[in-house]
């Protein structure tokens, strides 16, 4: 393509301030073009960064730096044009579907005359004509989300903006609105010109884009982008998609272990004091653990594959596979796990020598678990409260994710019996364990 890009993101970073002053980086050096006729993915985990990607694209935030350019423009602010889809339909309840789709005419200044006559063809062309009077509590989700589409499409924008507008729904629902959503887009009867998609579904990546762009985190930034030059329809079971799903795995696989800025010192080896935790049951890393370990595995397997057997979506997957490397009970590479002797011994253990294995392996390789043990066994009451931890993460993280790795910490702490916490209290202590 050799015409002029609509959009073109350059070099943007963003930033949110932290308590002590300083900033916590989000997005760094993100550079991406958008071409007319183009759908480009973005994928990667949960806070890598790709919906507020988006956020800025729509102008709803500023960037800390660089510059986002629309139809030769530097964006200063919600532009005309750029309409956006989200996973929550974000649907006003007291309307009815015609009045939430005239909604996205208002800032227009349309005659009434033409309000009600876009409205009412973009409802019919999502698919819901005869709905126009129906209010959302009388929706299905799969029908909740045709309105935000209806209401996104009607302002006829150059860009589509979807942050991951099928995750909310059903398997069955969310494949049928993705299939109308491209026989629309192939005929040419959508009234737009390029879509940026965020999702975290390899396989729906590789469904509806021509280009995916894969992030990693800390701070979000893309490092690969995989081109899909498979024709539409597109067929799951082709073995070009086949391979483009592998080659998805082999690449988000590897953007988790991209080369980072250098952390400061920490006193214990593993998964530092500034790491964030995802919180992931002990259920869950047992789970896997017996799954691979078990025939046909053996110890060894391909992560597309174990996806598909336990239906379990990337950012599902991914961090209960990464859980069990931080925990060395195995390692991730080339889109395949592989258990450690210690992981393997952990699957064949009864619930007691599970629950010492994993209690060494955390004291041992998760620096928090390890700090927050010392700390108690050092004073005479054994407590401490939930600040005495929180505001030192704080100092490496925002306060949101300060608290999902206390969480994460918490959940695996009791489960290996090194600590108690009561929630009522906000109390850490030794109560429980010996």
């Amino acid at each position: 393509m050799d015409s002029a890009p609509l959009l073109e993101v350059q070099s943007v970073r963003k930033s949110f301030s932290k308590p002590d002053g300083g900033e916590l980086f989000v997005l760094d050096n993100v550079n991406l073009t958008l071409r007319e006729g183009e759908i480009v993915g973005l994928l990667g985990r949960s806070g890598s960064g790709k919906s507020t990607l988006l956020r800025l694209i729509a102008g709803l935030s500023r960037p800390a730096g660089g510059s986002i350019i629309y139809l030769g423009q530097t964006l200063d602010g919600p532009p005309p044009g750029i309409a956006m889809v989200f996973q929550s339909f974000a649907l006003f309840p007291w309307l009815t579907v015609l009045e939430n789709v005239e909604l996205g005419l208002e800032a227009l200044g349309l005659p009434r005359e033409e309000t009600r006559r876009r409205a009412l063809a973009a409802i019919d062309m999502i698919g819901l004509d005869g709905f126009e009077s129906a209010y959302p509590r009388e929706l299905s989700g799969g029908m909740r989300q045709r309105v935000g589409f209806a209401r996104a499409l009607v302002v006829h924008p150059n860009v589509l903006l979807m942050d991951e507008p099928f995750s909310a729904l059903d398997v069955l629902t969310a494949e049928t609105l993705r299939t109308d959503f491209l026989e629309l887009w192939s005929k040419g009867q959508l009234p737009i010109r390029g879509v940026i998609l965020v999702t975290h579904n390899i396989e729906e990546a590789i469904l509806m884009c021509d280009r995916a762009l894969v992030f990693a985190t800390n701070p979000g930034r893309i490092v690969s982008e995989i081109k899909v030059d498979l024709a539409h329809p597109r067929d799951r079971l082709d073995p070009a998609f086949r391979d483009l799903v592998e080659r998805m795995y082999v690449e988000l696989t590897a953007s988790r272990t991209a080369e980072r800025p250098a952390a400061r010192p920490e006193r214990f080896a593993g998964a530092g004091i500034g790491t964030i935790l995802p919180r992931i049951s002990s259920n869950l890393l047992s789970g896997l653990l017996e799954t691979v370990a078990a025939p046909p595995y053996d110890g060894q397997a391909d992560l597309p594959v174990i996806a598909a057997s336990l239906n379990m979506e990337i950012d599902d997957l991914f961090p209960v596979a990464e859980t069990l490397q931080m925990l060395r009970f195995a390692e991730v590479a080339g889109g395949d796990i592989r258990l450690s002797p210690e992981g393997r011994r952990f699957a064949e253990a009864d619930t007691d020598e599970r629950k010492r294995l994993f209690a060494h392996h955390l004291l041992t390789y998760i620096a928090l678990a390890a700090h927050i043990r010392r700390v108690l066994d050092e004073r005479p009451s054994h407590q401490a409260p939930w600040r005495r931890f929180a505001d030192e993460l704080e100092d490496h993280m925002s306060p949101e994710a300060a608290e999902q790795t206390l969480r994460a910490v918490i959940s695996w702490g009791r489960y290996a019996e090194i600590f108690a916490y009561d929630d009522h209290t906000q109390i850490f202590s030794l109560e429980n364990p010996s």
